[in-house]
Formats: structure tokens, sequence, C-alpha cells
């Protein structure tokens, strides 16, 4: 059967309706790339289809198109693109009615394929949107198959009827979403594009977080449970970097085996749940210091916290910190060793002047810290437009460039103090926060990646010093806070926005196999194996689905109202006996109604031939189709 014009409209708007989520989802230039591409094809072929040999050039150049695009990186993004690319191009052979079914089957992989990359709130609408325009176009090529007229059903009709059918399937979905076993780890892996985007890691080399800085997505979200730090004091300490290269520092394996170092705690203590966006690391960030491991953890020697698993999905953590009295106050000698080490050849300059302050000072480390930090306040700036660093980078940063962000301190500064023979260590991880009035939650995102040192100090231990924060305030030429007060202040959207995400977060992704055990514990089931899970699902997929059988089977509801007004009637005929044989005319019935029920024969009558003008003879009338379907209703034997 041909397509009609109304029939390619529905195919095309649900095919549109898929595609748009899965290409929310891709980069910009391929997303771009790929709706031009769907508008031009479907604009070519509205007519007549485009020659085969002209659909198999085209699709081995939207392929290369796609893997050029991707940079022939083979993965589930750039497969995605292919997908979305093939829909596109798809209405480049439509012409029946069987090939618009094609498209729209074709189409609902969109959606599927969307939550292989985002599994967010506003995926899942734009996705079920998608799929009742696909329902819709399909119940629309059934009617038109069916020669029904579909002039009579209205849009908003149509829509409650597809969705009624979507209410059907949700009994068995929230089964499989409750019951089914969770695994440690998605099925389908953390998004690509977690894994691409920039985040704290076990090294950092001076000059290399911009892209870190300028990523504002959310990386963890923080709950306090009584006392709460201020944004002052909110240093969360992640990787500890101990070995330095002249370039680079980096994490020493060795560490994560030794046990905790000696702490004594001060009064103050922090009790808060973390939820940690994917990074498919296991480093984890907490303000120092943890007292203890949360399960699933481990401390290092440093004080790092590790998970036992990669976080390869969304996880949440309740850790309880307390500031350090004094921070490991005796150090043993592999790591003072350890803590003093530099590279040969490096930074003459720094050194001269680290050997300088010790003659200076004596033995008296504080007073080279704090000499330090003058020096910092009184003549360096803070920027982010920064040159690439040359060999001595530690020398060009002091000496000449004078201007950085906290890499730079850090770096700079952890050089000289192991310089002058003072133990010190970079620590990197985040600093402060944002606090989201809605939902009263503190809000850590990847541009507050931070770096500062911690130097050892007889009879204090490690001492944390921040030296970018040392820097004069009216040295700060250029940070991420004047980038952003250009721009409309959206505080309140995006407030709205990331607490949604959040309850979703909370409601959704974090249904792990702890929350399902506490939800079964609470129907009274101390502990489920995973069998017996699958049994219960199973069952419960069962009934499920002989309820959805018995629904559609005796609630079919006729969608066209005005046969649906006719059966009513005959329906309360046939309660006196009088029901219509499925081999009989409608005008012969209401004949042999008379007869029997002669006070009603003329009523019936009347509006028996009316309704078989309305659907046999006449042209379609919709004010007279309302009069008879309201007579219908009004009429009792």
């Amino acid at each position: 059967m041909a397509l009609d014009v109304a029939g390619r409209r529905w195919a095309l708007l649900a095919m549109a309706a898929c595609l748009l989520p899965l290409l929310l989802q891709l980069p910009l230039q391929i997303a771009l790339a790929i709706a031009a591409l769907g508008v031009a094809i479907s604009t070519l072929s509205w007519r007549r289809p485009l020659p085969g040999w002209l659909r198999f050039l085209l699709a081995g150049a939207v392929i290369l198109l796609v893997l050029t695009m991707s940079r022939y990186s083979i993965g589930r993004d750039t497969g995605c693109a292919l997908l979305a690319a093939m829909l596109a191009i798809k209405p480049s052979e439509t012409t029946r009615l069987r090939d618009a079914r094609s498209l729209v089957g074709f189409a609902l992989f969109g959606p599927f394929a969307t939550f292989l990359l985002d599994q967010g709130p506003l995926s899942l609408t734009l996705a079920l949107i998608g799929v009742t325009f696909a329902l819709l176009a399909l119940q629309r090529f059934a009617d038109t198959e069916s020669g029904l007229p579909v002039t009579g059903v209205s849009p908003w009709r149509a829509t409650l009827s597809v969705w009624r059918l979507i209410a059907i399937g949700l009994p068995l979905a929230l089964a499989a979403f409750w019951l089914f076993p969770r695994v440690g780890s998605p099925l389908w892996g953390v998004p690509e594009r977690s894994l691409a985007r920039p985040g704290l890691s076990d090294e950092m080399s001076p000059g290399g977080w911009l892209d870190l800085m300028s990523d504002d997505s959310p990386a963890l979200r923080v709950r306090f449970s009584g006392a709460e730090p201020q944004p002052s004091q909110m240093y969360w300490r992640g990787p500890v970097l101990w070995n330095f290269d002249g370039r680079t520092w980096t994490q020493p394996s060795w560490m994560r085996g030794l046990p905790p170092a000696e702490a004594p705690r001060a009064a103050a203590v922090w009790d808060y749940e973390m939820e940690i966006e994917p990074t498919d690391r296991r480093q984890l960030v907490a303000l120092d210091l943890p007292t203890a491991a949360p399960d699933g953890t481990r401390l290092s020697g440093d004080y790092g916290l590790y998970a036992e698993r990669p976080l390869s999905a969304l996880t949440r953590w309740r850790v309880r910190s307390s500031p350090p009295a004094a921070f490991e106050p005796r150090l043993n000698v592999l790591l003072r060793q350890s803590a003093l080490r530099l590279p040969e050849g490096y930074n003459p300059r720094t050194l001269a002047l680290a050997r300088q302050w010790r003659s200076d000072a004596g033995s008296d480390d504080a007073a080279i810290v704090q000499r330090a930090l003058r020096w910092i306040r009184a003549d360096f700036a803070y920027t982010l437009e920064t040159p690439l660093p040359g060999r001595n980078a530690v020398d060009e940063f002091l000496f000449e460039q004078k201007a950085g962000y906290c890499e730079h301190f850090s770096s700079s500064f952890v050089v000289l103090m192991r310089a002058a023979g003072i133990p010190a260590r970079v620590v990197t991880g985040y600093v402060g926060g944002y606090r989201n009035p809605i939902g009263n939650y503190w809000i850590v995102r990847r541009q507050d990646a931070h770096a500062w040192a911690e130097v050892w100090l007889q009879g204090r231990g490690w001492v944390r010093v921040d030296p970018t924060a040392a820097v004069a305030p009216e040295r700060i030429y250029d940070t991420l806070d004047d980038r952003a007060a250009a721009l409309v202040d959206l505080r309140p959207v995006w407030n709205t926005g990331d607490w949604l995400r959040r309850g979703w977060n909370d409601l959704v992704l974090g249904f792990d196999a702890t929350r399902q055990e506490r939800m079964l514990r609470s129907f009274g089931v101390a502990r489920l194996k995973a069998g017996d899970l699958v049994a219960m699902f199973a069952l419960l997929a069962v009934l499920a689905l002989g309820w959805m059988a018995w629904l559609i089977a005796h609630s079919e509801r006729e969608r066209d109202p005005l046969l649906r007004a006719w059966r009513r009637l005959g329906s309360r005929y046939a309660r006196y006996g009088l029901q219509r044989e499925p081999h009989e005319p409608a005008c012969d019935w209401a004949e042999r109604v008379a007869r029997q029920r002669p006070q009603n024969g003329e009523a019936l009558l009347a509006l028996t031939r009316r309704f078989a003008e309305s659907r046999y003879a006449v042209a379609d009338d919709r004010q007279q189709r309302r009069d008879l379907v309201r007579a219908l209703k009004a009429h009792r034997p």
C-alpha cells in the first residue's frame, strides 16, 4: 500500500522525535551534521525515493563522515553516531506503508541508544515523547491500512490510548527495576564521555588542568548531617603526589600499601554523605582527615581514600572526618627522604635561593614557609593565562613569570621547600563548593579542582599550606568567576535542574544492591540470593504479563465514537434478549426490535437510519456525527 502524505508526515515526525534525544548526547558538530542531513534527505525524497546507486553512495559517505569526525575511534559514541546517521538517511527509501513501519521501528532504536550515553531525567522524558510519537504513527498506519475513518479521532484521544498502552506495561517495568538482581557495575559500563572527561588523576603537570578547570559539571554532591565546616575549610583531599621528575608530579604506588599514619584528632567532627559521579577510577576525595574508611574503601598511608572497585557508576559514601591536631608527628627516614627528593639538574636558581633562605633562618622551618608566603603575597599574581613551561619550569615561574594558577604555585612551593630541607608534598583535590538552596546540599564541580602543599614541621607533622590563597587579592587578574560574571545569571535555573538531577540519582541511578536489599527487608525478607530474586522477578513478570493480556482482551475499546455509541446501544437492548446477531444488518435488527418493543420502535428505527446514512451513504459531517452520537447515547430501551 502506498504511503499517503499524512502518513509520511507521521513517519518523519516520529523519526525526528526519536532521533532528538540521541542527537543531544552526541558531539555538537556530529549532531548538527546528522540533523542537517536528515532534513535534506527528507526534503529531497518527499515525492520520490532516491535512486539505489545514490543511496548506496550516500550510506558510504555518511559512514566515512562519522568515522572521520570521530577520529576513527571505534566505540559506543561512534556506534551511536552511526545509528543516528543511518536513521537520518532512512527516509530516502520510504515510499510505501511497509517502509514507513520499518522507518518507525528503526527509529525506536534511537531512545534505547540514548540510554547508553546518558541515563538522566531529560533523556528519559525525551525518549518517552519519541516513543509516544512512534506509537501514534504506527496507530495511524493501522487505521490507514484498515480503511477506517481517522478524522473522527482527536489527537488527544489518540495520545491517551497510546499512554494507556504504556501504562499497561508499567507494572512489568517496575518489577524488573525493583527485583532484577543488581550487579556491581552497569552492564554497558560508564558512558565513554564520562571516561574521557578530564578529572583528578594520580599525576599533575603544571599547566595541564585548564580543561578540568573549565568544566562546570558536578564532581560530587555532599549533604552534611550536623555541623558543617566553613567553605574556607572545605579542602576535599584527593591524590597525594610525592614524586617529581622536573615536569610531572606522580603518586607512588607503594604508599597505598601502608597503614594510615598516626593522626590525633581535634574536637570538630563532620558527618556527611557524598554522591560521586562516575570516573572509572578508584580514588575518592574526603575532607581531611577521614576517621575511618567507609565500607568498600581503604585508607592509604597518606590518608588517600580508595574504593575497592573502579567508580564506573554513581556511588554514595558516608564519611566521618575530623581535622588532625597533629598529622604524622613522627616521620620515618624513608618517608622523609621521599618528601625531600628532587631531580638532578633542574631549577638551579630555586635551589640557590632555598640554600640562602636556609642559611638565613637556621633551623626554623616555619620561618622559611612564612618567608615564601610573604614573597608570593608581594610579587605574584593569579591568572589562567600562562605560557607553556620550559625545562626549568619552577625557575621560570618563580623568577620570570610570577603569575599562574594553583598547579604552578603548589608545584613551585613544594620544590622550594624541599630544596630548603623541609619535607613537602603536593596534594590535589577540590576546594570549596556551592550550596544549592533547593535541597540544601553542596555541589563540588570539576572546575573546583585545586592543588595545594603539605609541609612537615617538627611537632606538628604535615601542615596544609595553600600558596595560591596567599596571592594578594588585588593581584588576581583572571579567574573563572571573572569569566562567569560576563554571562547571564542562570543560577535559579541551574539550581532547579541540579536538584531534579539529584532526585533522579537518588530514585533511579542510586538504586543499587544495597538499597534493593533494604527495600526487601522492609517487606520482611532478610536476605535473598540472586537465584531467589530471579525466581521472584520471573513470577511477578508472569503475573504482570497475564494481567496485561487479560486487560487488553477485555477492555479493547472502539476508537470511533460513532461505532462506540452504536455498540453501547446494542448492549442496552441485549439486556432484554434483543442483541443483534453477527450476520444481521442494522436495519433488520431495528425492525425486529421494533416489532417486539413497539414503544421504542420509531425512535430506534430513526436512529438506525441516521447511523446507516452517516456510516455508509453520505459524506462525513462532523456536526451531524456529533449530534447522532449524543442521540445514540441518550436512547434507552
